[in-house]
């Protein structure tokens, strides 16, 4: 299946100290790029996988769940462990929800964990119904590029695939169930105006994990990485692993 321009992986080899990003429903890591280059140019190994079923079409999405896009992430972390010294991983929306699952399964291997507007429980009626939905319709209209800069589009599907969706309440009840095996060092940014993920998904964090600490984003949407607020959440993240890493970075 051809890749939309722009949707393909990006992987970095550098330094001892290595990033995995994930990438969010129904997005590609385009959303993510700019954030991959960033930690690259700053000597950090980074891997930004595509999970399957994204960059495609929605039809080919509908024929994935979220066990293939977990799998595709956990894929790139052990390749990471085996070339890197410490591992840290982050995640945009349901990818923060994946970053999450990665530490609650891999515990000290780990090192630290930085999410952006992370999707860990059902908060938007339409996707309460998917389960439902799924028998009587394929897609339902889509959530990507809520984005507030102008002239910045994140690449996307226009379409919500509703048998691919209908899966996702399986892994927010596991990553919820498991919240307190995130001892790691926690970052969340969270944008105060999105109208992809509503609050009560940071709540849980808040409530759940009391190391984590949670930075407020007042001028970005959802796709935060590629909004107002990136410069931050860039520079902001390269700190968070230089004070949680045990080794020192490659270079500046």
């Amino acid at each position: 299946m051809p890749l939309m321009p722009g949707a393909e992986p990006y992987h970095h080899r550098a330094g001892p100290i290595g990033v995995l990003l994930c990438h969010g429903f129904t997005g590609t890591p385009q959303s993510l790029r700019p954030w991959a280059e960033y930690l690259a140019s700053h000597g950090l190994t980074v891997s930004l996988p595509r999970q399957p079923g994204h960059g495609t079409t929605w039809q080919e999405m509908n024929r994935t769940r979220w066990e293939d896009w977990y799998a595709e992430v956990e894929k790139a972390f052990a390749d990471l462990q085996g070339r890197c010294a410490e591992v840290f991983t982050a995640g945009l929306s349901l990818g923060g929800c994946l970053a999450l699952r990665l530490a609650e399964m891999h515990g000290e291997g780990v090192r630290g964990v930085v999410v952006v507007n992370p999707s860990i429980t059902n908060d938007v009626w339409l996707m309460k119904l998917a389960p439902l939905l799924k028998w009587f319709v394929p897609s339902i209209p889509g959530v990507g590029n809520d984005v507030k800069k102008a002239g910045v589009t994140e690449l996307a599907y226009s379409r919500t695939p509703v048998k691919a969706a209908a899966s996702l309440p399986e892994l927010w009840s596991l990553v919820q169930a498991d919240l307190s095996k995130v001892r790691q060092p926690l970052l969340v940014y969270h944008s105060t105006d999105d109208h992809v993920v509503k609050p009560a998904s940071v709540a849980l964090i808040r409530e759940r994990v009391p190391q984590a600490t949670i930075e407020e984003l007042a001028d970005s949407y959802h796709v935060a990485t590629l909004d107002n607020d990136a410069d931050r959440i860039f520079a902001g993240s390269l700190d968070f692993i230089r004070t949680h890493a045990s080794v020192p970075l490659q270079r500046d």
